[in-house]
């Protein structure tokens, strides 16, 4: 997701931002797919329900285009997929190929949101209820799938944003396939099935700059794949204890997945370098908050606390730094 105020955002300030997507009349697609007009209720921002979906600027699996649409690929359980999505006159109108295309639009709405209840939240602290006032359109997306979350959030861990996004790119690039359809022009890509993640050799991992912890992590949860995605039925509290058993996945990860997957307003990021002082700034004027300190400026959102966390970080309440940026390293240069 690209930044949305000063100072450069970190990887946790992007992870509440907003996606760029201008208003007009979209483009029809070069080739007709399958399609499905939805009219939500009340407000919707596609930029802000869809950007925590974007891993970085370069993600090959979306698309943000000046005509207003937002392209996905997506590997759902019917096959590869993609969907473009665009908004006007207050009703949605999404456009879907290949095998996977009837599961993408029978879940439209659950992405934009429609399973999200925004009304419940009540702001308790100033800062929040105007970030909540200047964006009426935030809802949380709800994708389905498990997978295509939690890889890119264990690509994400200990490193910085740059890193991730670059790693990400260069595996789906590499292993992927290309997306059915126009695909917004030829450029977009789905991910990599859980058999070929498993077969990809270990040096191509250290191309792409991801130690043997974290691609060992993608390797145990891809060989239980089905297991992983079976956490879709369950809440999203016993999705991240599920997740969890896997080794090398912990709250923090689990958190970044069930947060997209299920749409859980109620998943707060714990173990993050940067959240608990933004949220500690935001609240209380304490950078130096941890996660006790965090958690308990947030015990008033019970229920919602990661609708507040993302509220907090859209308002651009962030403290200045003190230190220089984290060093971008390249372990595929060693």
């Amino acid at each position: 997701m690209s930044g949305r105020f000063s100072p450069r955002p970190t990887r946790t300030t992007v992870r509440g931002g907003h996606v760029g997507v201008p208003v007009g009349v979209p483009r029809q697609a070069s080739a007709a797919g399958r399609v499905r007009n939805w009219v939500p209720e009340g407000p919707l921002d596609l930029g802000l329900v869809l950007g925590p979906l974007r891993r970085g600027p370069g993600d090959p699996t979306f698309r943000a285009l000046p005509d207003g649409s937002v392209w996905r690929a997506s590997l759902t359980p019917a096959g590869p997929g993609t969907l473009r999505v665009a908004a006007a006159g207050g009703a949605v109108r999404g456009e879907a190929w290949g095998p996977g295309a009837e599961w993408l639009l029978d879940r439209l709405p659950e992405l934009l949101g429609a399973s999200d209840a925004p009304e419940a939240f009540v702001p308790r602290h100033r800062v929040v209820a105007t970030a909540r006032h200047r964006r009426p359109g935030l809802r949380l997306t709800r994708t389905g799938l498990v997978l295509e979350s939690l890889i890119p959030s264990v690509l994400e861990q200990k490193v910085t944003t740059d890193e991730a996004y670059r790693a990400w790119r260069l595996l789906v690039r590499k292993f992927g396939e290309p997306a059915p359809g126009p695909a917004a022009g030829g450029r977009l890509w789905v991910m990599p099935a859980p058999r070929t993640w498993a077969l990809i050799p270990s040096w191509e991992w250290h191309r792409a700059g991801v130690d043997n912890k974290r691609a060992s992590t993608i390797l145990r949860a891809v060989r239980v794949a089905g297991r992983m995605e079976e956490a879709m039925r369950m809440d999203p509290a016993e999705a991240q204890a599920r997740l969890e058993v896997v080794p090398g996945i912990g709250p923090w990860t689990s958190a970044e997945t069930v947060q997209r997957s299920h749409g859980a307003a109620d998943a707060v990021t714990v173990g993050d370098l940067h959240l608990p002082g933004i949220v500690g700034w935001a609240l209380a004027g304490d950078r130096e908050a941890d996660d006790s300190v965090m958690l308990e400026l947030l015990e008033p959102y019970a229920g919602q606390r990661h609708r507040a966390a993302r509220l907090i970080l859209l308002s651009g309440q962030v403290p200045a730094r003190r230190a220089p940026k984290m060093p971008r390293g390249d372990i595929g240069k060693l």
